[in-house]
């Protein structure tokens, strides 16, 4: 294959493969920007839980019914928005 055809080959195929590696993140999993609910799949919002500096992708919620057992539904900083915190 020619050395010019192969540019365009590689490009197209990096343009293919570029949506696979992208994506909201799952709950549990780490995101970027505490308060972001487009990082983070529907129903989630990245928060912290005041713990730990590293923030992830947690269940959106009005009050603790909303929570699975064990987790409560608090407030995140800096917004108006609850999400589900593992209880302390």
């Amino acid at each position: 294959m020619s050395s010019l055809l192969k540019v365009p080959v590689l490009a197209a195929l990096f343009l293919l493969a570029a949506p696979i590696g992208c994506g909201a993140q799952e709950v549990g999993e780490e995101c970027e920007d505490v308060g972001d609910d487009d990082e983070c799949e529907d129903g989630a919002i990245c928060t912290n839980d005041g713990d730990s500096p590293a923030a992830y992708c947690a269940w959106l919620c009005e009050n603790d019914d909303h929570c699975p057992p064990d987790f409560a539904c608090n407030g995140i900083s800096g917004t108006s928005a609850k999400s589900c915190q593992p209880k302390k």
